[in-house]
């Protein structure tokens, strides 16, 4: 009889409470974590397959709140095979739960964008678990639209997010607006009434007026000091609200590109990891050739509108944000992880079952060698990517 146990055994295991060296990591019949032990026995008696994982870095999984696409998929397609696509791509690059992004486009279809992700939420996907959506657009303000359509900008409606949020099967998690615009106000309520984290992003909003959002419940910031009113020594916009006020969470591009690495090692000074939320913001055209695609060009990884008026997006995989953030802070591993597996886990509202190596949690983990790559991926303790030298 197959064994109802796997014991992942050897590894430096990365807990909330610390790294547990020569680690024992137990995963039970059902995906979730069910002890996890140092030098000390197991406590379960039932039989057990171990996994030799001696000399790697076992690690939470990643979530990112906000990707687009990956590897030629979009979560804007309205297809199934697209969102599995990304799925499988960002499982490669360590990203184990994800939130699809929408972008501001005409109404109907970022209607049927919720609904094929919906769809795909139910269904399951087969690489980076699909846990929600993150509604970024069209409620933005056109100042700060940066790549986002201007023509497809709408103000902000009590009965159509009504009619969103039904659309998407209340899989929306996390919304992106403007909150200085006309109505903003007034969706941060309603959708913060429903559970839903709401981010100002793509905004042009005064210091006084986030004060305001985040009395109404906004806690969170898209893509911090992108797309946003900047930070003026008289005037500190959002990107010093983000800053200073305790109640934000920002997100992080750090790729080195959207933010200079000496402003992300200030962002995480100021707000501490438990502040910062890493993204990728990854499009369509992330992982191929630098080329045009579409309205976008890449070259060397960045990626602009043709006219090179606006970055639109990143080819940025999760695992190497890791990498970028420690060389650019100076931070160690434990440190940093929190912004990739906790912080997410919260701002998604999963942290019940997601986000850390803890007894009860779901197994989503990575294991990596001593060079921080990928050498697999496990969702719910299933195997869902393996490095091709490694069997």
């Amino acid at each position: 009889m197959a064994a109802q146990f796997v014991c992942y055994v050897g590894a430096s295991v990365y807990t909330p409470s610390g790294i547990v060296e020569q680690g024992k990591v137990l995963v039970d019949e059902h995906g979730k974590i069910a002890e996890i032990v140092g030098g000390a026995e197991l406590s379960v008696d039932s039989e057990v397959l171990l996994k030799d994982v001696s000399g790697l870095l076992l690690i939470p999984g990643f979530i990112d709140v906000h990707i687009h696409g990956g590897n030629g998929f979009s979560a804007m397609s309205g297809e199934y095979e697209h969102l599995d696509g990304i799925s499988r791509f960002h499982a490669a690059n360590g990203t184990t739960s994800f939130l699809a992004t929408t972008t501001t486009a005409p109404i109907e279809r970022i209607e049927n964008a919720l609904s094929s992700i919906a769809a795909a939420v139910r269904e399951g996907v087969s690489g980076a678990e699909l846990i929600g959506i993150h509604l970024e657009g069209p409620y933005i303000d056109e100042l700060r639209r940066g790549a986002q359509s201007k023509a497809d900008i709408r103000k902000p409606d009590g009965l159509e997010i009504e009619k969103l949020i039904k659309v998407a099967d209340r899989q929306i998690r996390l919304v992106t607006l403007a909150p200085e615009v006309r109505g903003g106000l007034e969706a941060v309520r309603q959708l913060v009434s429903l559970g839903i984290t709401v981010s100002a992003g793509h905004s042009n909003a005064t210091y006084d007026q986030v004060c305001e959002a985040v009395g109404c419940g906004l806690n969170h910031t898209t893509h911090h000091f992108n797309g946003m009113s900047p930070l003026h020594h008289r005037e500190p916009g959002l990107a010093g609200a983000g800053l200073m006020l305790e109640e934000l969470t920002a997100e992080l591009i750090c790729d080195g590109i959207h933010v200079h690495p000496a402003v992300v090692k200030l962002l995480f000074d100021t707000k501490g990891p438990d502040h910062v939320c890493m993204i990728t913001d990854a499009v369509t055209c992330a992982g191929l050739a630098d080329g045009d695609y579409g309205e976008v060009t890449m070259h060397d990884g960045q990626i602009y509108l043709k006219d090179g008026s606006s970055l639109a997006g990143s080819s940025l995989t999760m695992i190497q944000a890791l990498r970028n953030a420690i060389r650019f802070t100076g931070y160690p591993l434990e440190k940093l992880l929190p912004s990739m597996t906790m912080v997410p886990a919260r701002q998604a509202g999963v942290s019940a079952c997601k986000g850390s190596l803890e007894p009860g949690k779901d197994a989503d983990f990575l294991l990596l060698d001593q060079n921080l790559e990928v050498v697999a991926t496990f969702v719910r303790g299933k195997a869902v990517y393996r490095r091709a030298t490694d069997g």
